[in-house]
């Protein structure tokens, strides 16, 4: 997986190695950082685009995110396709959480999945929390699911 800045910047090093120096070099600049993980997604055509954001979050003084971003051509339902966002958010937050725990930040898991029963990504609602929250990891859907429904939301529309 391939990993940049919001500004576009390739990052050189593995996503982890990339993450653990943002979180040192925040701390030693005073912040207290928060970290929410999400996956939107938009299909087009034939094809379905993916990004997964990473968002640091520093307390009171705005934040910083790492995009990843990718296309198939794998035909999804709504449903299907809710939870492989769900799932691509997870495998992330799965090899960073160690991180997360050794330094203490904060970390929560953000589906792109509305809360309301009238909106078509609701039927993946609870396999999503069900399965995001067995994992042990904080949980957010819309509206409170920024990092997916805002953050990833940009890189796809």
């Amino acid at each position: 997986m391939l990993w940049r800045t919001f500004s576009g910047e390739t990052l050189k090093a593995p996503i982890k190695k990339a993450v653990e120096e943002a979180i040192v070099r925040e701390s030693e600049k005073g912040y207290k950082l928060k970290v929410c993980i999400g996956t939107d997604s938009q299909v087009r055509g034939r094809e379905t685009e993916f990004a997964t954001v990473i968002v640091f979050l520093r307390e009171k003084q705005g934040g910083f995110m790492y995009i990843s971003h990718e296309k198939t051509k794998h035909p999804y339902s709504i449903k299907e396709r809710m939870l492989v966002e769900v799932a691509k958010s997870i495998e992330i937050a799965f090899e960073l959480c160690d991180l997360f725990n050794r330094y203490d930040v904060a970390m929560e898991v953000h589906a792109d999945i509305n809360t309301h029963p009238q909106f078509k990504s609701n039927e993946a609602l609870r396999e999503a929390m069900g399965y995001i929250l067995g994992m042990g990891f904080a949980f957010k859907a819309k509206p409170e699911a920024f990092a997916s429904s805002c953050c990833a939301d940009r890189v796809v529309n």
